[in-house]
């Protein structure tokens, strides 16, 4: 510029904000979190009028630690939800919720006692559940904080505990629905039972990890062996028929008698609770014969083994028995099977008392195969379902049930052998149970062969100990109970009901979480509800004295009992059933208390959580009209969790699921795929993420997730979130600083708009219908990537790019700019409603840079309506091809930038050729070289000459490079052959006239 040239930057309508391009969210985000508090937005929202309610029933986190990702990925997608319901014109209450009972809780508590050699067992029960009440307090105050940092909106002033008084008298009243529906009995069967913990474990509690195992091969006997009758028809009952066929049976009996069933097992210790060997009808077997043997080895010469023919081989070798050493005698055919008895191999052994001297039942069962072991399965009914459910069919149980096995996982003390060994130590290592069965086994030969076997086990997720079936007796739900109380529109058993829910009243998001829901209720078994614990909402209900669990008076039914129930705990709280007198207090004038004995298990903290529904949705006034919940969310491992529970418990009292939609996010792994682990040190914690990046962060990963599968994240994850994140905060800048002293009254009807800035509104009016749908349907990934794409690349790279020059250098009431300030506007509202579900807190600080004040808030606004007149495919059509050609010229300046030709794109004044006639004058209907943001721009269909510049994927359009001729405005920078020639000094014409 020359030195006496004016200095017009001051005539430039530059942008004007106090929005700052760095963040600074992990300082700031607290004091918006304390202005939503402070000016009480949750509860102002639910005074709006006239709205259909929109209820997420939160699935209760359990009181205990502070949160992990999976809880952040869990909470920020449900505030998601909750918001954009919200603003899309529901009155959608969110209400946080604790499970506050349960195992965890206790563990900890009596590891404190431990901690100072106290014993739990001989504190007073009462003030046992005191402490745990305290403890669970204690971890709701931090975790709720935790929540709330992330932005987390809800009524989290009054959230729901499942240790509230009310909550356990509701839990009580609905397990006494139960009671008084008839499906509640009392049985014994085999249940996956922590000898760690002592208390049974629903399917929900247990994971999976690998576990090495001994493995046993293991003798029976074979004792005695009767054979079929021999039927003959007269014609084959000749006197040598008959003598052959006794000749044969006989050789048989000379071949099988004394011959060994060997079983395979990874679980010796239920070797001493063996009541059966069981085989397959269908399966190939063999007599095998030793005909010689290595020196270690406890296989004899002459011992004869009875094998699956396909496993043989392997069961051989594994008693090191090479090829050579054996020999296949005969086939054993299903007949002499079924004539066998057999002896356990402890039967008559010096010591053993007669324990085992029985002959053990033996017979054909259907889960038997050749896949693996010996195609023989040893069945010992007390520590097995399978085996259980055989011979509970066969109305067996009562020969063939055990009680060897205490609830510490130790052997019965007046067990031959084995009293007082451990299956598990109780810190969860293996006990001294299997080496002592194993030892008893080799020391009386009933040992083929033994190893070591890796395989899938079950484990306590609490405890993170092995867990094992045992016999005990416990409550149950029978979900097949034919119910007859008024409420059989979806099926009259529990069972029925949730399968009729499943298909036909709720929607699963992702689909798949239909199918694996519905299988796992179709062939689940009845519904095991007791724990032998403390800290829990007790059984309350009482068993006659002297009677039989099946008999129909062994349960009391009355519902006055229930009532003065419910009533005291809804007064004291459940603590009171375990007051001295209590019995007497509720039974007193009903019946005799002294006919009955009190329960005091407590209900598995599943039917806690499942039984929300009747104290949040039913009870609340902040609840569901109907009961019934919107959007059950959690993760997917709660199939067989909180959506299962909730489904069972709700089908037996409201005959029907207590959820219109079920969605599941998947589980939260590090960069790698890899599971998160302590150990592994590839943790994200939510509050470092918060303190590093800010909670904006946090969710802004959330919202481009697939949350439906596994996700990652990671340093450099987020590091690439935050990168996207500054994108659209220089969105939001740019229309800020260009919206500065902007007044409505200079707003521009859209029909007298240019092409340009209807084109904008048309892809609003897409976009809206796009973000709806999105998250109408949840998928705030899809939503997310639209708005993302939109703001970044057709705003920032395109609409901007373009309107800069009128903003900065048109008059003020220049219809480009007041067009361009118009479209701002409405970009404004849009993309901070559309965006404040998820970046809540900076869409807040975008929305208070224009309207400050106590009541103002981004949060309590809804989506704006969009014109349906807005939408002009014709328009939109035309503005396609003229992007495409925009791109070819942009490309061939990046050409001549790169080579150093130009510095700046208004240096050129490009030849266009574009083959096609229609697109060639669509191109110079508008200002091109606007849009290109060049000096000038000559639009021709002449032939495009061999030199002219082209992208492969757009064809018919090519450019050749020409530079702009005149000099260069001193306001708008472009180069004219009119500037120098005005008024004001080195000016174009536009700028002239701007200058006034």
């Amino acid at each position: 510029m020359c030195a006496d040239m004016p200095d017009y930057k001051e005539t430039l309508n530059l942008p004007q904000t106090d929005f700052p391009m760095r963040a600074g969210l992990p300082a700031r985000e607290p004091g918006w979190l304390e202005r939503w508090e402070r000016i009480g937005i949750y509860d102002r929202l639910r005074e709006k009028p006239g709205r259909a309610p929109f209820i997420l029933h939160d699935g209760p986190p359990y009181a205990n630690g502070h949160l992990h990702i999976g809880h952040a990925l869990n909470k920020i997608l449900k505030d998601m939800i909750v918001r954009s319901q919200q603003m899309m014109g529901r009155d959608a209450r969110y209400v946080p919720g604790w499970d506050c009972h349960g195992l965890p809780i206790e563990w900890k508590i009596e590891e404190q006692y431990r901690a100072k050699g106290l014993d739990k067992d001989k504190v007073d029960i009462v003030d046992f559940r005191q402490e745990c009440r305290r403890f669970a307090e204690g971890w709701i105050d931090i975790q709720r904080e935790e929540f709330k940092r992330l932005g987390v909106t809800g009524k989290w002033d009054k959230p729901y505990l499942t240790m509230d008084y009310h909550a356990e008298a509701v839990i009580a009243e609905e397990f006494m629905k139960f009671l008084m529906n008839g499906t509640l009995y009392q049985g014994s069967k085999p249940v996956m039972w922590s000898p760690v913990e002592k208390t049974a474990l629903a399917e929900a509690e247990v994971e999976y990890h690998d576990k090495e195992s001994p493995t046993v091969w293991v003798k029976f006997r074979v004792a005695d062996l009767v054979q079929p009758d021999m039927m003959l028809s007269d014609e084959e009952a000749t006197d040598e028929t008959r003598a052959a066929m006794v000749a044969a049976e006989a050789e048989v009996e000379h071949d099988l008698l004394g011959a060994y069933v060997v079983i395979w097992t990874t679980t010796p210790w239920t070797i001493p609770s063996n009541r059966a060997v069981v085989y397959g009808q269908e399966i190939s077997y063999g007599l095998y014969e030793v005909t010689g043997r290595p020196e270690e080895c406890w296989a004899e010469v002459g011992d004869r083994f009875i094998l699956a023919d396909k496993l043989a081989a392997e069961v051989l070798g594994r008693a090191r028995l090479e090829d050579g050493m054996w020999r296949r005698l005969r086939d054993v055919r299903p007949r002499h099977l079924e004539g066998m008895q057999l002896t356990h191999p402890l039967a008559g052994v010096e010591g053993a008392k007669g324990e085992w001297d029985e002959p053990r039942d033996f017979r054909a069962a259907d889960f038997v195969t050749d896949e693996e072991g010996t195609g023989f399965v040893h069945c010992a009914p007390s520590h097995g379902m399978e085996e259980y459910e055989l011979y509970r069919g066969l109305g067996m149980l009562n020969q063939v049930i055990t009680y060897n096995v205490m609830d510490d996982g130790s052997f019965r003390e007046d067990l031959p052998f084995f009293g007082g060994k451990l299956i598990l130590k109780p810190n969860g290592k293996e006990g001294d149970a299997n080496k002592a069965v194993i030892d008893k086994l080799v020391e009386v030969g009933g040992l083929l062969a033994r190893g070591r076997i890796k395989h899938s086990y079950p484990h306590s997720w609490r405890s993170k100990a092995p867990v094992i079936y045992r016999n005990t007796p416990q409550w149950f739900v029978a979900i097949d109970h034919k119910l007859d109380d008024g409420m059989a529109a979806y099926g009259d058993t529990i069972r029925s009901r949730a399968l009729t829910s499943i298909d036909s009243l709720v929607t699963f998001t992702p689909d798949k979480g239909r199918n694996r829901l519905y299988a796992m209720i179709e062939g689940r078994p009845d519904w095991v509800l007791s724990r032998q614990r403390a800290w829990g909402v007790p059984l309350t209900c009482f068993t006659k004295k002297g009677v039989q669990p099946t008999d129909p008076d062994f349960l009391l039914h009355n519902a006055e009992v229930n009532a003065r129930v419910t009533a005291a705990f809804e007064e004291s709280g459940a603590d009171v059933w375990y007051e001295a007198g209590f019995k007497a207090r509720v039974l007193d004038g009903i019946v005799n208390p002294d006919d009955y004995e009190q329960v005091f298990d407590v209900l598995d903290v599943w039917f806690d959580s499942g039984s929300t529904h009747a104290f949040v949705l039913r009870d609340r006034e902040d609840g569901s009209p109907d009961g019934i919940a919107d959007l059950y969310l959690e993760g997917t491992d709660q199939h067989r969790g909180w959506f299962h529970s909730s489904l069972l418990q709700a089908c037996g009292t409201k005959g029907r699921a207590p959820y219109r939609g079920v969605l599941t996010h998947g589980f939260t792994l590090d960069e790698k795929g890899m599971k998160m682990s302590k150990s592994l040190g590839n943790t994200i914690v939510p509050e470092e993420v918060t303190r590093q990046y800010g909670a904006d962060i946090l969710r802004l990963w959330v919202a481009q997730t697939d949350f439906t599968n596994d996700q990652r994240i990671g340093p450099e994850i987020l590091k690439g979130v935050a990168d996207g994140y500054r994108r659209l905060r220089n969105t939001m800048r740019f229309i800020l600083g260009s919206l500065a002293s902007y007044d409505p009254a200079e707003a521009v009807d859209p029909a007298d708009m240019p092409e340009l800035e209807r084109w904008v509104l048309h892809r609003l009016a897409e976009l809206d219908a796009v973000v709806r749908e999105g998250y109408a349907s949840y998928d705030f990934q899809g939503a997310f990537q639209a708005l993302f794409n939109f703001a970044t690349v057709e705003l920032s790279s395109f609409y901007f790019d373009v309107r800069k020059d009128a903003l900065y250098c048109d008059p003020s009431d220049g219809i480009a700019r007041r067009a361009a300030r118009t479209v701002l506007d409405i970009l404004f509202h849009r993309l901070t409603t559309w965006l404040a579900p998820v970046l809540v807190f900076t869409m807040e600080e975008v929305w208070l840079e224009r309207f400050p004040g106590d009541d103002s808030s981004v949060h309590l606004v809804d989506f704006p309506e969009t014109p349906a007149a807005w939408l002009d495919p014709l328009l939109a059509e035309k503005w396609a091809g003229i992007r495409r050609a925009r791109r070819v010229v942009t490309a061939a300046l990046e050409v001549q930038r790169r080579d150093k030709v130009i510095g700046a794109s208004l240096e050129a004044a490009p030849v266009v050729h574009a083959r096609d006639k229609a697109l060639a004058e669509a191109l110079r209907s508008v200002d091109f070289a606007d849009l290109c943001i060049t000096s000038d721009i000559v639009i021709t269909s002449d032939p495009m000459p061999n030199e002219a510049f082209r992208l492969p994927e757009i064809e018919g359009v090519g450019v050749v490079f020409e530079t702009a001729e005149g000099a260069k405005c001193q306001r708008c920078w472009k180069i004219l052959p009119d500037v120098g020639s005005h008024a004001h000094p080195g000016t174009c014409s536009r700028c002239n006239a701007a200058l006034g």
